[in-house]
């Protein structure tokens, strides 16, 4: 618990950021604020000195929630049929597209048909990318030209999001535009106008439930405007990564509304590419990605195919398969990952809400599956938390790295990602981020008091 000076200079504080509502608060000295600072400074280099090497810097599941497919390395190993249900020998050549019982597993948990299905290797990220590559190199279904034949390539992205998503746009020369999320999803009037107006604008990145790093789920009614676009480009696609789209955090199960049917009611399918991967349900560096698309999009993508490859890891899959026999086996062991991780989410947003929440400094998410826990500190503090981390021995994904070219225009996001450390470790790290948001929202006080304290009388701020 927190002394009463502690809050009072932070109630202090946000008068000074244009919160103090009805509640009369005098206003700080530079001297006041330091003091408070240095009290802080003397807790920070006490977690200095135990040379801490603390990890919130992605969403990689624990150990403990690898062990949990430890049987899953043993399942083939005692049977001698290693064939596919269309009796395909899953040792040798064949199947470019994934074993049948793959896709049906895979299109099953996505509600979408088998025969709508291609079964890759262990990362969505990788089809995420040859989808753009082909793209850029021949076009999709329906395009006029090659996208690397066009002066300009456009993509929408959706703020905060996946760093990765954007890294692939940078990669390949595609700009990006800034769609705010809402907290029932993208800003879908936006989305329809830029889309509707602009025939440079080529797609759109959707992390649709769970979405990283915010962790909201997108409205039936933002899914169905999605399924209803009408783009001006006609090789415009949503690429739809469904990355945790079976990855509650409880029992309560959170639904979303199926895109691909939805537009497929509208005759608009083409429009659609889904992805997913069993990255966060079996194992990151040996799953199964799937990707999910119209009947005319699946068979342009194996035509390109063929020349790529002449098929992925069939025993993987079929040790999948085995292995969860069933979708309702699938959402049985991700019981077991939710009763794994659910008590680290608990934990953070519990210190959060202890050392933070009573001053009014930073607001969080409290998501109901993912793997991520969205922080927003005051503007212009984001960077200094994270660099003030790192040097405590907590590493944390880069600030900015939630927005395109890792350029958030509030310098104010970071992402937290609580799954990977021990329960101890995470409360130390948790502690310590709390700590430097405290730490740099002062200094930021400082630095605006220190200015309002030598100014001339003319331009100091007004008496409330």
């Amino acid at each position: 618990m927190q002394n009463k000076k502690d809050i009072a200079m932070f109630l202090a504080i946000n008068h000074l950021a244009g919160d103090q509502g009805d509640r009369p608060v005098s206003r700080p000295s530079s001297a006041d604020l330091a003091a408070l600072k240095d009290h802080y400074m003397k807790e920070y280099e006490d977690y200095k000195c135990k040379g801490q090497k603390l990890d919130m810097s992605r969403g990689k599941p624990g150990p403990d929630q690898l062990a949990l497919s430890a049987p899953m390395l043993d399942v083939l190993s005692s049977q001698s049929d290693l064939s596919a249900s269309d009796g395909t020998d899953c040792r040798n050549y064949g199947c470019l597209d994934g074993i049948p019982e793959a896709k049906k597993l895979m299109g099953g948990l996505l509600g979408l048909p088998a025969e709508n299905m291609i079964v890759g290797g262990n990362s969505s990220l990788n089809m995420m990318y040859d989808t753009v590559a082909r793209a850029m190199l021949h076009g999709v279904y329906g395009s006029p030209k090659p996208w690397c034949r066009l002066k300009k390539v456009k993509f929408l992205c959706p703020v905060p999001g996946y760093d990765r998503h954007f890294a692939i746009c940078q990669h390949f020369g595609i700009e990006m535009i800034n769609i705010p999320m809402n907290e029932d999803g993208p800003d879908m009037d936006l989305v329809e106008r830029l889309v509707r107006e602009d025939d440079s604008i080529k797609g759109i990145w959707c992390v649709p439930k769970f979405s990283n790093p915010t962790g909201l789920t997108y409205s039936d009614d933002v899914v169905r405007r999605f399924a209803n676009l009408s783009p001006k480009a006609p090789d415009f696609r949503i690429f739809w990564d469904n990355a945790y789209f079976i990855h509650e955090l409880t029992e309560e199960r959170v639904p979303l509304l199926n895109l691909f049917s939805e537009a497929q009611k509208r005759g608009k399918e083409d429009m659609v590419f889904v992805f997913c991967s069993t990255s966060k349900i079996s194992y990151p560096g040996s799953g199964l990605a799937a990707m999910g698309a119209s009947f005319h999009n699946i068979q342009n993508i194996k035509m390109q195919m063929t020349v790529q490859t002449i098929g992925n890891d069939k025993m993987n899959q079929l040790r999948h398969v085995r292995f969860f026999r069933d979708e309702a086996g699938v959402l049985a062991h991700m019981e077991k990952h939710a009763q794994l991780i659910y008590p680290k989410f608990q934990l953070v947003e519990r210190i959060l809400e202890e050392e933070l929440g009573y001053c009014g400094i930073a607001r969080w998410t409290s998501p109901k599956g993912g793997y991520f826990i969205s922080l927003d500190t005051q503007p212009g503090c984001a960077k200094r938390v994270v660099s003030l981390c790192r040097e405590a021995g907590v590493a944390m994904t880069p600030a900015g790295a939630t927005f395109p070219c890792g350029i958030d225009p509030e310098d104010a996001n970071i992402r937290i990602a609580p799954t990977y450390p021990s329960l101890e470790e995470l409360e130390s790290a948790a502690k310590i981020l709390c700590l430097c948001v405290k730490i740099a929202t002062l200094e930021k006080m400082m630095a605006q008091t220190a200015g309002q304290e030598t100014a001339p009388q003319s331009q100091l701020p007004l008496a409330q």
